[in-house]
């Protein structure tokens, strides 16, 4: 139960002490008034410590990239390994990469035997020259 005093609000019959009221314009101890706060300096930042704030926000991200390009490059063996040599094939002159496809692979689509030679042997393009050598991927091994 609350009552209203005048000198201050009391929460319960048992806590009847009367709490002090101030006088109007006084402060608390530690508050300073409007009139009498001295003004706050804004935190300014100097070239150097603009300076340092970069380094220590770059530091990481760059140790991160580093990290990812050390790591990144290193190839995973696997235990599928083939055991069947490799077959290459000399192209003659004339001679496509579809007519190729359709000598060594009859049975699959010349496209994709066209596509997988060229990423096997890391050409430019489709285009092949008398004399050239290919391997071929093993999946067209006869």
């Amino acid at each position: 139960m609350s009552t209203a005093t005048g000198f201050a609000t009391v929460t319960s019959i048992d806590s009847l002490r009367p709490m002090p009221t101030r006088a109007a314009g006084t402060r608390s101890p530690g508050v300073r008034s409007e009139s009498s706060a001295a003004p706050v300096p804004r935190l300014r930042i100097t070239a150097r410590g603009r300076a340092v704030v970069m380094v220590l926000v770059a530091l990481p991200i760059v140790g991160a990239a580093v990290a990812f390009g050390i790591n990144g490059g290193v190839a995973i063996a696997t235990g599928a390994a083939s055991s069947a040599p490799l077959e290459t094939v000399t192209i003659m002159a004339g001679q496509s990469l579809w007519d190729v496809a359709e000598h060594l692979a009859p049975q699959a689509d010349p496209r994709e035997f066209i596509s997988d030679v060229i990423s096997f042997n890391t050409l430019v393009s489709a285009e092949v020259r008398p004399g050239q050598l290919l391997e071929i991927p093993s999946e067209y091994s006869h």
